[in-house]
């Protein structure tokens, strides 16, 4: 997630396209494959979501990072706007390639396990314990991104899955941490699904806690 290589705006759309659909596809299709496998056990699936959303973490940040900066998500693209590292109309590209890229994602993982290719989520993810959760997740994965980049950015890819795969477990949002994987889960009625009206606030909660780490990273090394 640092300095990029000389490349096209267009194939750093389509890096970010690529990367956020496996992405959704790792989350959602692991929460398909861990329902149908636990005998109703919600620890082993969540482990199971977990496990596999960390490992490709990895895998698109490392094959990705050189291209496009391995962004894969609304909030990191504008934090990095905000630094003046990613330009306002790039960022916009960026957005849209991200959020096509997810609803790709949650349509593969439909198709993969047989099930329509868009369903609207009844999972309620709602309550303050569940939007402090989600605060805190997108100020902790931002905050890793940003220093890990500056300290030790060999270490991002695995620092990134790392803290999203605790979020997983020490927050009571299960660290979603991503507009555009929130808008892609919305249209998965399937264990990491989230209700199309619990979105706004999930989106709004991203936003912040990505400015106040940016704030914070600032801070630091101001």
């Amino acid at each position: 997630m640092g300095t990029l290589k000389e490349f096209t705006l267009s194939r750093r759309l389509v890096a970010e396209m690529i990367g956020t659909a496996f992405l959704v596809a790792a989350v959602i299709g692991s929460g398909i494959m861990g329902e149908q496998l636990a005998n109703g056990n919600m620890g082993i699936v969540l482990l199971a979501n977990t496990m596999a959303t960390g490992a490709m973490l990895i895998v698109i940040i490392l094959i990705f990072g050189t291209i496009s900066g391995a962004h894969f998500n609304p909030v990191v693209s504008l934090s990095f706007a905000l630094q003046r590292e990613l330009s306002w109309k790039d960022f916009l590209f960026y957005i849209i390639a991200q959020c096509a890229g997810g609803i790709m994602g949650a349509m593969l993982a439909h198709i993969m396990f047989d099930l329509p290719l868009i369903m609207e989520s009844t999972h309620a993810r709602t309550g303050v314990g569940i939007w402090t959760g989600e605060l805190i997740a997108s100020f902790a994965l931002l905050l890793t991104i940003l220093m890990c980049n500056r300290e030790k950015p060999e270490a991002v890819p695995y620092a990134v899955a790392m803290i999203i795969m605790a979020g997983y477990w020490f927050t009571s949002s299960t660290s979603f941490a991503n507009p555009a994987v929130t808008l892609a889960r919305a249209l998965s009625d399937t264990f990491a699904g989230i209700r199309p009206e619990d979105v706004p606030v999930f989106i709004i909660l991203q936003v912040i806690g990505a400015i106040l780490a940016t704030k914070i990273f600032h801070w630091f090394h101001a």
